[in-house]
């Protein structure tokens, strides 16, 4: 994983490339640009860089091309509902081996879109840990989850929001908490309540981010122990699987 945060930079600079050129193809398209930053949302490929790091860093490592799906043949089926999208697979001898979920989020309606971010989340691996559980994925041992997040550093991002506490009191952490420390505290859940098994969380803005720029907030949702938790996993999965197999 050499130049690792060199490669992290590419991939926030296509990230903001590629979200600058859907704005403007949604401009010539309806003749005026969506309200906030809705064709970024319907866009779909700003995360591609990182999948597709993701993927280079798989395979560098040892994991088996044909064992890596990304752009296709990367649904799954889910308990409840019949199947799921998911962004990277990896699956290697008929076995469920990783899973990785890419999001992101820009401005300017950071409330309604982290709820609904949170719901997300949530419920993707619920769903799938619901449906391994009743069979659906053969006799994979437990696979790894992997959530990815980057954020939009700016000022409605950053600052404390408040509260609203009609009947019960919020939990602590959570008084004064900016958009982005939510978003923290939610990846770093999400990890601890061992529903996916890492998490990373990126931040970074307009200004920069077309040269690279980014931010790890926490040391333990950062890149380079998101990779090397998949790595990890993927890699002893494989070589098993291989053995297993001769």
């Amino acid at each position: 994983m050499k130049k690792l945060d060199r490669r992290v930079a590419a991939a926030v600079r296509q990230f903001w490339d590629t979200l600058r050129a859907q704005s403007e193809k949604q401009g010539i398209v309806s003749g005026r640009r969506d309200s906030g930053n809705r064709s970024a949302a319907t866009g779909g490929a700003q995360m591609h860089g990182f999948a597709s790091l993701i993927r280079e860093v798989l395979l560098e490592n040892g994991i088996p091309e044909e064992a890596v799906f990304w752009k296709r043949n990367i649904v799954l089926p889910g308990f409840f509902r019949p199947t799921k999208d998911w962004d990277l697979l990896v699956v290697h001898n008929a076995q469920l081996i990783a899973s990785v979920e890419f999001k992101s989020q820009v401005g300017p309606s950071f409330g309604n879109n982290f709820n609904n971010r949170t719901e997300e989340a949530l419920g993707s691996a619920t769903d799938l840990w619901t449906a391994y559980r009743e069979g659906a994925f053969k006799l994979s041992q437990r696979p790894w989850l992997g959530y990815f997040m980057l954020l939009e550093e700016e000022p409605r991002s950053m600052r404390p929001v408040g509260v609203t506490e009609p009947h019960f009191r919020v939990f602590e952490e959570y008084r004064k908490a900016s958009y982005a420390k939510r978003y923290e505290l939610l990846c770093q859940k999400l990890v601890r309540e061992r529903l996916y098994d890492s998490a990373c969380f990126l931040l970074s803005n307009r200004l920069k981010g077309p040269k690279g720029y980014f931010r790890e907030p926490a040391i333990e949702l950062g890149f380079h122990n998101f990779t090397v938790s998949l790595l990890g996993h993927a890699g002893a999965q494989t070589k098993m699987r291989t053995k297993r197999k001769r």
